[in-house]
């Protein structure tokens, strides 16, 4: 009877071939891993400089105050208070007052994004769609103008006086609300963000789309399945993963929304200038000369996007896992 010979470095043997390999020993001085670490280290070092150090810097800047009897005059003396800054954030009602209309904004956002995205998407792949390029590029232009340009755009478009679109409806007799006055003000900045962002998740669910494979959409159609429920039972069960990314950069947008209502606020009073987490942060930052407590406010949006996104991402694992 011969010894069992084992394949060095995978832990299986004659015996049995079934053994769960083991990993081998990498090692990061071979040349071709050297030459790998050449390539990135522009990468590694530019991520250091633009996200980790700034990171670090507010992190610290959060910690630290302004010390007592210290005046706009004279000098400036930094000292360590801990949690202060945090402790003052919180006990702000203005930080709260904006987390809510945040809130508000990404609970209307994100799901009219995401299913106008999908329709989008949808009507893209039809086989008898025309126009098909055409379409993709009107739909995706939008994205490409920047949040400023487009807030100040539909600014223009939402003031009366100046509106072509409230001139004309007033040649036909009609009268339009005021989007920028009172609550109506959120549907305002709603509609530039949507204008502005669904053509990015259209393009990324449309080319999730196009890797279905095309057999298994003929086999559906031979076996009498009309468009709605091949998209219904086929397409949407495909594109779950890129659905899952789209939203949840959707999320991530909604959080950090500060372009379109900064830009807005400057045509209406209903906007003001702690309206959104944001905004608040500009305000104590730049107009109240308070890095700390920008930095702390700062700090504390950041970890609730890190938070919102491993919650985002367990959930789609924990459907993942039981459907398997």
């Amino acid at each position: 009877m011969t010894a069992p010979t084992i394949e060095r470095g995978r832990g299986r043997t004659e015996d049995d071939p079934t053994a769960v390999p083991t990993r081998r020993r990498v090692s990061l001085t071979r040349p071709h891993h050297v030459f790998a670490w050449v390539l990135i280290a522009p990468a590694v070092v530019l991520f250091v400089f633009v996200f980790v150090i700034p990171i670090v810097y507010s992190g610290g800047l959060s910690l630290m105050g302004t010390a007592a009897g210290a005046s706009a005059y004279g000098v400036r003396e930094e000292v360590f208070v801990g949690l202060g800054n945090y402790t003052k954030v919180l006990q702000d009602p203005t930080f709260w007052t904006s987390l809510g209309n945040l809130a508000v904004y990404a609970l209307f956002l994100v799901p009219i994004m995401m299913l106008t995205a999908m329709l989008f998407a949808l009507l893209l792949d039809l086989p008898r769609a025309r126009l098909r390029a055409f379409s993709r590029m009107a739909i995706f232009l939008p994205y490409g103008v920047p949040s400023v340009i487009a807030a100040l755009m539909w600014g223009f478009l939402y003031v009366p006086e100046i509106s072509p679109i409230y001139q004309l409806a007033e040649t036909f007799g009609l009268q339009f609300p005021t989007l920028l006055r009172g609550d109506l003000v959120m549907t305002a900045i709603i509609n530039v963000v949507l204008w502005g962002g669904i053509g990015f998740n259209t393009i990324i669910l449309y080319t999730s789309l196009q890797s279905l494979p095309k057999e298994q959409i003929d086999a559906a159609r031979i076996d009498g399945c009309n468009e709605p429920r091949i998209a219904w039972y086929i397409k949407l069960p495909h594109i779950v993963p890129a659905t899952i990314l789209t939203g949840l950069f959707s999320i991530i947008g909604a959080l950090q929304v500060y372009s379109e209502p900064q830009m807005l606020s400057s045509l209406t009073p209903a906007i003001s200038s702690t309206y959104f987490p944001l905004m608040r942060v500009y305000r104590d930052a730049f107009a109240h000369d308070d890095l700390n407590s920008a930095s702390a406010a700062s700090i504390i949006l950041a970890l609730a996007t890190v938070l919102l996104s491993l919650l985002v991402l367990g959930g789609q694992r924990l459907a993942a896992r039981r459907n398997a």
